[in-house]
């Protein structure tokens, strides 16, 4: 059964870096990450081919994040490095045959982030 289980979330002084991870059974051909804050509309932040190996990011975290991948162990990191305020949400990463949200059909449960200014 395809699943995907984040973790490396947590808390974090604003400046700080934390790195996530998405590990996934299955076989998908893009995973991406998302995120929700409290209030706030669900917003893609970056996703991966797994098969090419590109990867994007949002505007709004160019420079800041980068979306990588370890396919022998089936898992695609998001790394966050000067995280702001702005950043703290619900991570979640998703997995489909596209890198579009219609196409992600398989979704994680979420890990925290929390960043203190």
């Amino acid at each position: 059964q395809a699943q995907l289980k984040e973790t490396g979330g947590g808390a974090v002084q604003a400046g700080g870096s934390l790195r996530l991870s998405c590990e996934y059974t299955g076989s998908f051909k893009c995973i991406a990450w998302y995120r929700q804050a409290p209030g706030k509309a669900r917003e893609g932040v970056g996703s991966i081919y797994t098969g090419s190996g590109h990867s994007n990011v949002i505007d709004s975290v160019r420079g800041r994040f980068t979306v990588s991948q370890d396919n022998a162990a089936n898992t695609v990191y998001l790394q966050m490095n000067s995280l702001m305020s702005d950043d703290t949400a619900t991570y979640f990463c998703a997995a489909g045959e596209l890198c579009t949200t219609r196409y992600l059909t398989v979704w994680g449960q979420g890990t925290q982030v929390t960043v203190s200014s």
